[in-house]
């Protein structure tokens, strides 16, 4: 039955040890064709993720425009034509993938929206049962319908206790693990990232003082169209802009007062355009005007990111890195279909505590002793539920998610619906990300600087690899990295 779950198959996806058999291919002998960042390394390092933007998006828009920036990045640059990003593929693991080295299972980011047993509610001064949704998203702020949101109101935050005492949980102190902004910043030097809301300040890491500034218009206040998501996007380009002249944008978090080592942060517009119009299921282009748009705009900002690295005479000492924090499912709009989430709820049995659902479900049992019997009952409904995969038990542990029963924020089961199903009520979108498949997970990666020879990589690598790429090439010890350190996971291949 298609509910039944291959072991191989799971870990092959999840398992960055499976995973880094890419590398480990790379030796002496190519070594002449790659960067030896130790000897050479760079002086700044910026960061962008095309969200929802899929590996062979990458080779689709390089046939529509042959001639376009992200040709000419590639013709000193590595792709990586097999790049998987974090599973779950949500934002949050899907960036803290990148920024840590690690997976859900070493960060404990499992979703922006998500359970997690041992917190509280806010507002609740830690009373009362523990369990609680954590959502950082827009909920957090103080006025999410503002551009300029007010940053995170602490009353919105969930509570734990640590040492007998309530404590808010801002973002950042979410996460286990360090990233790549506190490492780099740790150093003296100066970091800066913009995103989508305030609730990325997750990427200081644990510290809280990974980012010299932080730049997060709230996008919740932008209508949910390609056009005024291009508009927003332009916020963040302005900004990586400004900071290469040493300017800090008003409403920044922090300031600077030397061009930012590290620098980076997302576009929105490929996601909206993928959600909201999607591809064409035609032969010859690919995209659909509004999605064509949306790329051709972050081609066009990438241009200009290069153009004034040039300007101030920094392109040549600055490494490019692109990677998808996610893709998007189904990239053949033929495949799209939506179930109601609460189908899965009541196919399981058993009561449940929560469940995320995009497309994926990620559940929370009221008793985990209740685990073998809802898995049963979904894979018995599997064809009503169009479920591809139950994840549960033992499995779900080796296959790399972790342990429900050590971890309270690891779920009880994992469903995988076929691709292109949303578990969603949602009349508005058309695609969606969050799940395991190739579509949501293969995402686009590519290096670029001039002293780079062109070439397509096509081992496996997973996202995780580039907060170690990127410290190498800065000249720092990625074992710096506490999570790529606890995971083993190396640079990727073409840096030695």
């Amino acid at each position: 039955m298609r509910s039944s779950y291959s072991l191989v198959a799971v870990a092959g996806v999840v398992s960055t040890a499976s995973a880094h058999g890419g590398w480990g291919n790379w030796g002496k002998e190519q070594e002449q064709h790659g960067w030896n960042v130790k000897q050479n390394p760079y002086k700044h390092v910026a960061v962008f993720s095309v969200d929802g933007m899929h590996s062979s998006d990458v080779e689709k828009y390089l046939a529509v425009r042959p001639n376009s920036n992200i040709s000419q990045l590639l013709q000193h640059g590595y792709e990586y034509t097999d790049a998987y990003t974090a599973a779950p593929s949500d934002s949050f693991p899907g960036s803290m993938a990148q920024f840590t080295g690690a997976t859900p299972k070493t960060t404990g980011v499992w979703y922006d929206d998500i359970w997690v047993r041992d917190y509280y509610d806010a507002g609740s001064n830690c009373t009362g049962p523990p369990g609680a949704e954590v959502q950082y998203a827009e909920n957090i702020d103080y006025n999410s319908t503002l551009l300029w949101s007010g940053g995170i109101d602490p009353a919105n935050l969930p509570e734990t206790l640590v040492n007998g005492k309530c404590q808010k949980v801002y973002p950042h102190n979410r996460l286990r693990v360090n990233t790549i902004w506190e490492v780099v910043h740790s150093k003296g030097l100066q970091t800066a990232y913009a995103d989508k809301h305030p609730a990325y300040d997750i990427v200081r890491g644990p510290s809280g003082t990974g980012l010299s500034v932080g730049y997060f218009p709230e996008i919740q206040s932008v209508d949910n169209t390609v056009a005024a998501t291009i508009a927003y996007d332009q916020l963040h380009v302005n900004a990586w802009l400004d900071w290469l002249d040493v300017n800090t944008p008003e409403h920044s978090e922090g300031a600077l007062s030397a061009i930012p080592t590290l620098f980076g942060g997302n576009f929105q517009a490929v996601s909206v355009a993928q959600k909201t119009v999607g591809y064409q299921a035609t032969a010859g282009n690919p995209f659909t005007p509004a999605l064509l748009q949306a790329f051709d705009f972050v081609d066009a900002s990438l241009g200009a990111v290069v153009a004034k690295l040039k300007a101030k005479n920094l392109y040549n000492s600055t490494l490019i890195v692109v990677a998808s924090k996610h893709g998007q499912a189904a990239i053949d709009p033929k495949l799209y279909a939506k179930i109601d989430p609460t189908l899965i709820t009541n196919l399981t049995g058993v009561a449940v505590e929560w469940q995320t659902s995009d497309d994926i479900a990620l559940l929370f049992l009221n008793n985990s002793a209740d685990t073998a019997k809802a898995a049963a009952n979904l894979k018995a409904n599997a064809a009503q539920a169009h479920i591809r995969s139950v994840i549960y038990g033992a499995n779900l542990t080796a296959s790399g998610f972790g342990d429900p029963t050590k971890d309270p924020a690891v779920p009880d089961i994992i469903v995988q619906p076929e691709n292109g199903i949303i578990y969603t009520k949602s009349k508005a979108k058309i695609a969606e990300h969050g799940g395991i498949s190739d579509d949501d997970r293969k995402v686009a990666c590519f290096v670029s600087s001039p002293g780079l020879k062109a070439q397509k990589i096509a081992a496996r690598v997973n996202t995780t690899q580039v907060g170690p790429t990127i410290l190498q090439a800065l000249g720092f010890d990625a074992a710096e990295l506490q999570g790529a350190k606890s995971e083993g996971t190396k640079a990727l291949p073409g840096f030695y």
